[in-house]
């Protein structure tokens, strides 16, 4: 069994940043790509950004520019820090990992979710 546990959130003011962790823990072969993505109220989960276990990085373009993904995989924690939030990225934000458990199995796995709220 795997868990994803995020932590992080809070209420900031417009302009301010956020850091987001993640942490994977549980029956863990390798992790391959890890990822952030949001959700607000009456919308459907969408992408913020991810990040491959090479290192590589893909970003939604309200997030290119202000947002930082990065991992430890010594850890096996992705990070997320936020600068110049604004009102519109309040949000429930969520991790998300592909994890291999053994060498032949693969799943994708979602944390809960942490609250993000940006005052104007």
């Amino acid at each position: 069994q795997v868990q994803l546990v995020e932590s992080g959130g809070g209420l900031v003011q417009s302009g301010g940043s956020l850091r987001l962790s993640c942490a994977a823990s549980g029956s863990i072969f390798s992790i391959n790509a890890m990822g952030w993505f949001s959700q607000s109220p009456g919308k459907e989960r969408e992408l913020v950004a991810t990040i491959r276990s090479t290192g590589s990085t893909n970003y939604a373009d309200s997030a290119k520019g202000r947002f930082t993904i990065s991992r430890d995989n010594a850890k096996n924690t992705v990070y997320l820090q936020m600068n110049g939030l604004k009102p519109e990225d309040t949000a429930v934000y969520y991790c998300n990992a592909d994890i291999s458990s053994t060498l032949f199995s693969r799943r994708n796995y979602w944390g809960r979710g942490t609250q993000v709220t940006v005052s104007s």
